[in-house]
């Protein structure tokens, strides 16, 4: 079995004053006090907010990030029935204009001709404006309130690889969303007790190779606010997960390697999901929509496989009490980068 995690109870900077890893910051800390102060590392520092919606017809998703070389910025839609997808992206080479903050509830807007996002924080909500003029040939806008109830966990981790090479990522999740998207002449109504949103928010320097898994969900299960993070790969042997669970927002953390089973020569059959030692975490995944996303431009390459679908089984949480998992709705992904 995996040591128990170090639990950061103070607020804490990522990095000391030569831009390495601060110790005293590895750990996890159920409530977003990790300040992201990178420096220095020069063409080697990831910054990105992403952003994922969950409606009742819907998944929208919003990304922002910046890679030193280059800002990226993409929105895509999915209607679950019909399965009508398309995603923008824009990317600006260096990207000076676009600053990305140190804090996880910071704000930040990317404006672009083809694409525009604000995400502006206030009052333990997130008001997330987009707008898109040629989105698969129609207008997109959305305006969307994410709101952030104060007594919810949260999971907020940093990973050590190194002194020099780390990541600090926070998965805020089960967090309810009123709003609306519109594409063309069709408005897709989210309504507060039944639309959720994750957030995603990543800062740190990474190695130039990397690999991951990520699997998570926030819907309603009965009456109770369920929240799903599981991550793989890219965590091993640093002794710090990224995988818990919630339950109307109070968090079990599982510090214990998650190992993800699936086919790459079709990522659509079922998944299986566990945990390496016990029998803590024991899920099934069954997609029924891929997206792909595909980068190669001299010296950055990525292949991301992200799927939606249906997580089912069991996992246990910290009290021993076992929470069943019934075709709860969720993302999976496989994602190699050199970068």
């Amino acid at each position: 079995m995996q040591h128990a995690e170090r639990e950061i109870l103070t607020p804490v900077q990522l990095c000391d004053r030569k831009g390495q890893l601060n110790p005293a910051a590895i750990g996890f800390a159920r409530k977003p006090m990790i300040e992201s102060n990178l420096s220095g590392n020069f063409m080697r520092k990831k910054k990105w907010n992403y952003w994922c919606i969950f409606g009742e017809e819907i998944l929208f998703s919003v990304t922002v990030s910046h890679f030193d070389y280059a800002a990226h910025c993409s929105v895509y839609f999915l209607h679950y029935e019909t399965q009508r997808f398309f995603e923008k992206t824009v990317i600006v080479p260096v990207g000076r204009k676009l600053h990305m903050p140190d804090q996880v509830h910071g704000s930040l807007q990317f404006h672009h001709a083809d694409l525009n996002i604000q995400l502006l924080h206030i009052q333990n909500e997130t008001h997330i404006t987009v707008s898109v003029p040629n989105f698969d040939n129609e207008i997109l806008l959305a305006d969307l309130h994410v709101m952030h109830p104060e007594e919810d966990d949260t999971l907020n981790v940093v990973v050590p690889w190194s002194r020099q090479l780390f990541q600090h990522t926070a998965k805020h999740h089960s967090m309810p969303v009123k709003g609306f998207v519109k594409i063309g002449d069709k408005r897709y109504d989210l309504k507060e007790d039944e639309s959720f949103a994750v957030l995603d928010f990543g800062r740190g320097v990474w190695p130039r190779e990397t690999i991951w898994n990520w699997g998570m969900a926030s819907q309603m299960a009965g009456n109770h606010r369920i929240g799903l993070n599981l991550g793989g790969k890219w965590t091993d042997g640093t002794g710090m997960t990224e995988n818990a669970v919630f339950v109307d927002g109070k968090m079990t953390k599982i510090s214990e390697d998650v190992i993800f089973n699936y086919d790459r020569s079709d990522y659509k059959k079922r998944w299986t999901i566990h945990t390496k030692f016990s029998d803590t975490v024991q899920l099934t995944f069954s997609p029924f929509f891929e997206r792909e996303s595909l980068t190669n431009i001299k010296l950055v390459k990525s292949e991301m496989h992200q799927l939606v679908g249906y997580f089912n089984g069991r996992i246990r949480l910290e009290d021993g009490s076992i929470l069943p998992i019934q075709q709860l709705l969720g993302t999976i992904e496989d994602h190699q980068a050199k970068w």
